[in-house]
């Protein structure tokens, strides 16, 4: 690689927007309708760019000036962990540079592309938006409502959110609305489309039995974040579901996940790693994702509430064999073209565009800069 440098580094916050509010889980309340995306733009001395979500000080930003590219970049074209909040504009930069696509750039050896690369996704809107209902039939009919405009908008996957008894209903009322809720999806999108609930950690043992048992017919594809990181039932919930042939598997990772995850994936206890991409790091989670490779183990990073990751993550399918999912998180941000991504027939078609494939607005960015941004130069 040459030794061009950085030579300006500029970070403002674009703000994007859902195509509707998006309610409660069972942790945290309304998520609301808008969508913050902190960007980061680097610029070498030659004048190549890329930007990608970040955010860090002007002071850091301050002291990556002047670095050579090649002291970013390890001998295998992965990000250095100095690279911090910088290494997705990186990962977009270089793609700028070969005129390469980023998964082209992760790619493992033996990826063989199909034009255009597809990446199944899912819908991940599913949220608490019925609470304000007391009937379980009509508060199931209106997120069957809302996951029927996802498949109209070509989702063929699902994510539900349950929990509900968790926090905001009485525990009995909040399992029954849970219950009520996937059976309508389910009826609402139909037998060939992919399920999956998501507690947030709002269920126990007992309840994740009850709602799998009661859901039975539904074919759920995963449980995701049933109860906190717990090995010895995982197991358990894992034996159960043995004896009573139910064929969900098992998720976990997005959040504040158990150092041992990994192990415990490993040991047969979690079939699908979830960690997120922005916080655990693209590069990083190429590293992990050959280790799940040879393990046998899924991999389907979380990145709900920043925009970007509906795009970034499914580059890794390139270098991940067990990649299962896109987490796909609708929103539109002004300043952020994102026209050469479509969803068709529940997958993500990624373009072959360098880096990232996305553009950006000048005009817009530049204002959002001088808004509460910063911008540092050599």
């Amino acid at each position: 690689m040459d030794k061009n440098r950085i030579d300006r580094i500029e970070s403002a916050t674009l703000i994007g927007r859902r195509p509707r509010m998006a309610g409660c889980n069972a942790r945290i309340p309304v998520h609301g309708i808008e969508v913050a995306v902190p960007l980061l733009r680097l610029t070498t001395d030659d004048s190549a760019s890329g930007f990608g979500l970040g955010q860090t000080t002007a002071q850091t930003a301050q002291a990556m000036l002047g670095a050579p590219l090649h002291e970013l970049v390890s001998a295998d074209e992965r990000m250095r962990e100095e690279t911090g909040a910088f290494e997705f504009a990186l990962w977009d930069l270089l793609g700028q540079r070969s005129q390469q696509p980023v998964y082209q750039l992760a790619a493992r050896a033996d990826f063989q592309l199909s034009e255009p690369l597809r990446v199944p996704c899912y819908d991940t809107s599913l949220y608490f938006d019925d609470l304000h209902l007391d009937s379980d039939q009509a508060g199931a009919a209106l997120i069957a409502k809302e996951a029927r405009f996802g498949y109209d908008h070509n989702h063929r996957n699902f994510k539900i959110k349950v929990g509900r008894g968790a926090r905001y209903m009485p525990l009995e009322a909040g399992i029954k609305r849970d219950i009520a809720v996937i059976k309508a999806v389910r009826a609402a999108v139909g037998p060939d489309a992919t399920l999956m609930i998501d507690a947030n950690n709002g269920f126990n043992f007992n309840i994740a039995r009850r709602v799998l048992a009661e859901t039975a017919d539904c074919n759920l594809f995963w449980i995701e974040e049933a109860f906190h990181e717990d090995p010895e039932l995982y197991a358990e919930l894992r034996r159960w579901m043995q004896a009573e042939g139910i064929a969900a598997l098992i998720a976990d990772g997005e959040g504040w996940a158990a150092e041992a995850l990994m192990d415990w994936a490993r040991a047969g206890h979690v079939d699908v790693v979830q960690y997120d991409i922005f916080s655990h790091g693209f590069s990083s989670w190429l590293r992990t994702g050959a280790l799940l490779d040879e393990w046998g183990i899924r991999a389907a990073p979380h990145h709900y509430g920043r925009h970007l990751g509906n795009y970034v993550s499914g580059h890794l399918a390139a270098a991940v064999k067990g990649f299962t999912f896109v987490e796909w998180d609708e929103a539109t941000t002004p300043g952020i073209d994102a026209s050469a991504y479509r969803v068709d027939n529940g997958q993500v078609v990624i373009p072959d565009a360098p880096g990232f494939g996305l553009q950006l607005d000048e005009e817009v960015f530049r204002r959002a800069v001088a808004d509460g941004g910063f911008e540092v130069r050599a």
